[in-house]
């Protein structure tokens, strides 16, 4: 049990660390997503995708994941004993709310983040095309091409966007939008995907460390 219980110990002090680092980019790359090709013009216009300007990235998996990362191992902090000696016993019954709830923000925020970002890389950017080409009868016009494409089913729209480069070139401004937008989302879900991972494991960490409780790291 003193090993187990030593072994909660140190996960919760390595997962808080982790994800108050993805929680950090994830900020960061949602804050890319809404300056396209590293100037303000589009944001100041209004051209940013409605799901970049949705921010799931900084209050998602970022501010909510990095709060709930910090309260929790500052908690850790008071837990510990003066001189680094850890409480011996199972956690008193007023910790285990605070020991699972942190970790279920984080959970919440991750996935939240997770469902805008899948959401905003499968419709693809906002960008100035030339509607014509896509059954509308307007010439170009700021939208979502890949969205409002009439011509083809769904599936195979997703593919063409997603898989077929030779479709970019549709969004003729902002600049290399397309290729901004699928990796900077990709990158919001491969972080959210983690940070969902560390706050499942720390949740379950925590029931476990409820259970055997805490002991001296000798």
């Amino acid at each position: 049990p003193c090993r187990v219980a030593m072994c909660v110990g140190t996960c919760s002090r390595i997962v808080g660390p982790c994800l108050l680092v993805l929680g950090t980019l994830s900020v960061a790359a949602n804050i890319l997503l809404l300056f396209p090709g590293g100037t303000s013009k589009y944001l100041v216009e209004g051209h940013i995708s409605k799901h970049a300007k949705a921010v799931p990235g900084i209050w998602g998996g970022g501010i909510t994941v990095s709060i709930a990362a910090c309260t929790e191992s500052f908690l850790m902090c008071l837990w510990s004993g003066d001189k680094g000696m850890e409480l011996v016993a199972p956690l008193h019954p007023p910790a285990l709310p605070s020991m699972l709830s942190f970790p279920q923000l984080a959970l919440l925020g991750a996935a939240a983040c997770f469902i805008f970002s899948g959401v905003g890389l499968t419709n693809g950017p906002l960008c100035f095309y030339n509607a014509s080409e896509h059954g509308h009868r307007h010439g170009t016009l700021w939208g979502y091409p890949f969205l409002d494409t009439v011509s083809q089913e769904p599936d195979a729209r997703t593919e063409n966007y997603l898989y077929d480069r030779r479709t970019w070139s549709t969004c003729l401004e902002p600049e290399g939008i397309v290729a901004w937008n699928v990796v900077l989302f990709s990158l919001l879900l491969l972080i959210s995907a983690a940070e969902m991972v560390l706050a499942s494991f720390q949740i379950l960490n925590g029931c476990l460390g409820c259970l055997c409780g805490f002991c001296d790291g000798k």
